[in-house]
This record gives C-alpha cells, structure tokens and sequence, in this order.
C-alpha cells in the first residue's frame, strides 16, 4: 500500500542532512513556512522544520497531514539528556511522549494532562520496532523511553530533576509532544527520535552549541535508514 511520509524536525540544521541527501526536492511556501518534497527509497517525502516550540511544530505536522497527505510523520532532532545514562550523541526513541509545561493541577489533574486528553501519547509499536531493527543493523545502541516536552530550553538542575520525577522521563525536547497529540488526534501513526546534545544542566546552553550539528546528522542519517527499510 502506498503511503507518504513526512519527516520532521525544529530547526535547519536537523532537515539539512536529510535535503542534501535527496539532492533534489520541489519546495513549497505555506503559512510562512518551506516544505520540501522528494522521493526516496521508493516513497514520496515532505521535509520540513516547523521552527523551536508546541505551536510551530503542532502547525506544521498538521501540515503535513492535512494540505500534504501525509500518512505516517519521523521526527529527527536533538534533546537534552535526563537519564544519566545518556550522554551526548546517544540515541533515543520515544515510547511516549508528554508534555511537562502543561498545569491545569489546581483543579485535581496530574501535571501533563487536560481532560479528554492523555497525560503520555504512546509513539507507533511498529515504527519503535524497526527503529530497533535499524539500530541492530547500524549496530548503534537505542534507548527507548520517555520524553517530556515544553517550551522551555530546561537548564537547570532542579527543572531537569522535577522533570524526571514527575514524569519518569529520559529526555526534554520542545516539540515532539505536541506533534504526538496532532498524530493521535488524526489516526497518523508517528515515531520521534532524538540525539543528545546537552545534559539539560547548568551547561546545556554551551554543549548544545557545540554537539548540536553533530547529534542532528546523527538523528537523520538513523532516519534515512528507517526510510529505506519501509521503502523495501
């Protein structure tokens, strides 16, 4: 069955890898964005980076959907560690996905939660499972788990331990939970993955300068290789 893809991510520097990749793509201005088009592995793409935070990226994975046909959604970026066990470069799969800004707790409800909503939106069994396909051939460690978004670059150790507490999560980012709740609201089975770029501590500003070109190309060449195995 046919179907088109869409990939994902917050800035230019986590779509250039994937455009150069291509070679050729049609690019489209919509809703002061730029969405590229392309066929790869057999599949036609549209690539776009919704720019930092909830409400660009839920306006554009809708996007995606609703104006590109869009029928499963990638997300390749970067993310600040919370796991201890993650250091800079390391991989990570979203089993779920929540959103830790969200406070509604004054009227009884858990942190990340409004009614008719879900404090964890599960990402795609099928994707998680040819990402680990993926990671066994690339023989690349992937950790699954947890990421909790907000709009907030978290860079302090007392935010980045709420974080962890309340929401057993392994990594922060400021998009994926947002695309998650667009995905399940319109059927769109979706997968988000992150390369570490920083520790979320006193020091992330500094490391994710530094690491967060690298970590991207590591994100979308992980990506690339997704797509060539659901091209097959």
């Amino acid at each position: 069955m046919a179907f088109k893809l869409a990939i994902m991510g917050a800035m230019p520097e986590e779509i250039e890898p994937l455009l150069k990749r291509l070679g050729e793509y049609k690019t489209t201005q919509y809703a002061k964005n730029t969405y590229y088009e392309a066929t790869y592995s057999g599949i036609d793409l549209v690539i776009a980076y919704s720019k930092i935070g909830k409400v660009f990226s839920t306006l554009t994975a809708t996007t995606m959907i609703e104006k590109f046909g869009a029928t499963k959604l990638l997300f390749s970026g970067v993310a600040g560690a919370v796991n201890p066990e993650l250091k800079v470069g390391d991989l990570i799969a979203a089993s779920s996905l929540s959103q830790h800004d969200l406070d509604i707790t004054a009227f009884g409800h858990p942190y990340g939660y409004v009614p008719e909503g879900q404090q964890f939106v599960p990402t795609d069994k099928d994707l998680l499972l040819l990402a680990h396909e993926v990671a066994r051939e690339m023989e690349l460690p992937l950790k699954e788990g947890i990421i909790a978004t907000g709009d907030q670059f978290v860079c302090t150790v007392e935010r980045k331990d709420w974080i962890a507490e309340t929401f057993d999560a392994d990594a922060l980012e400021m998009e994926g939970g947002s695309v998650a709740v667009v995905c399940d609201a319109l059927d769109i089975p979706f997968f988000i993955l992150r390369a570490i770029s920083d520790a979320a501590d006193m020091d992330a500003s500094f490391s994710f300068d530094e690491f967060m070109v690298s970590s991207a190309q590591q994100s979308a060449q992980f990506v690339l290789k997704m797509v060539e195995k659901l091209g097959r």
